[in-house]
């Protein structure tokens, strides 16, 4: 009987526990990890006059279609990445003085690849788009989504095939001219701030997340797809909703351990 009631509590604990890991454990990406094992894109980072290394990227290839996301630091230098090796990179707003109000410490930065090893003839225009950013720099996640290549105003992504070399990328100059290149080209790239209109406070510390998806044009399956967490310290204080989880989780374990007392 003891060895039953002991048993039970046990079990509650248990539960308890879970429960709490899971309310405060932190968003994972679905695809989460160095992309292509190395964190390195295909064929190279092709956008930029130059000095912009490649690396650190986290997505994947499938279906022939690679997706990589990565953040990096903006200010006050450049190809420094703090990147955790699975989805998360993470910046200390409270050194770096040199970047504007109206810019944030970092740069978030996609790459697709729809024919990455080269077997195939499919080119950008052959399938459609969706890209996913935070607007709440809480510990919350708010997605504002968007086509990457119809939004107006975002023409000037670089564009290049699996020939071309690093920092070689062309670039449209609007976007009736994207879409037309978009049917010559199979890799497209971006680097883009908080501050070009994702955010009205872009300088805020927080917590950022970020998501790329290639769809088939007709079914709009995702075939691939990239998530990544960008972190600016000093972080906000808990939440609202996160602190009533913790004090949740705590209750539930002391429920258990005064049963356990009482019989």
């Amino acid at each position: 009987m003891t060895t039953t009631k002991y048993t039970t509590t046990i079990k509650r604990i248990k539960f308890g526990l879970l429960t709490l890991f899971i309310a405060l454990g932190t968003t994972t990406a679905a695809f989460a990890g160095m992309i292509n094992g190395t964190g390195d894109i295909t064929p190279n980072v092709i956008f930029g006059t130059g000095g912009n290394a490649n690396g650190s990227f986290t997505g994947e290839t499938n279906n022939n279609i690679e997706v990589g996301l990565r953040a990096k630091q903006r200010y006050p230098a450049a190809n420094i990445f703090n990147y955790n090796a699975i989805d998360t990179y993470t910046f200390d707003s409270t050194v770096l003085t040199t970047n504007p109000s109206t810019r944030s410490v970092f740069n978030f930065e996609w790459s697709i690849n729809v024919n990455q090893d080269n077997s195939t003839s499919f080119k950008l225009s052959d399938f459609s788009y969706l890209f996913s950013f935070d607007t709440d720099a809480s510990a919350g996640v708010s997605y504002t989504e968007i086509d990457p290549f119809s939004t107006i105003g975002w023409f000037d992504h670089s564009l290049g095939d699996n020939s071309t070399i690093s920092n070689a990328g062309i670039e449209s100059t609007n976007n009736a001219d994207l879409t037309a290149n978009m049917s010559l080209y199979s890799v497209a790239q971006q680097s883009a701030n908080l501050g070009f209109g994702f955010s009205n406070d872009p300088d805020l510390p927080g917590s950022y997340n970020f998501k790329m998806a290639v769809l088939d044009l007709q079914t709009q399956e995702i075939l691939s797809s990239a998530e990544i967490v960008v972190l600016v310290t000093p972080l906000p204080v808990p939440t609202t909703t996160t602190f009533p989880l913790l004090l949740g989780g705590l209750c539930l374990f002391f429920m258990a351990r005064k049963t356990n007392i009482k019989k």
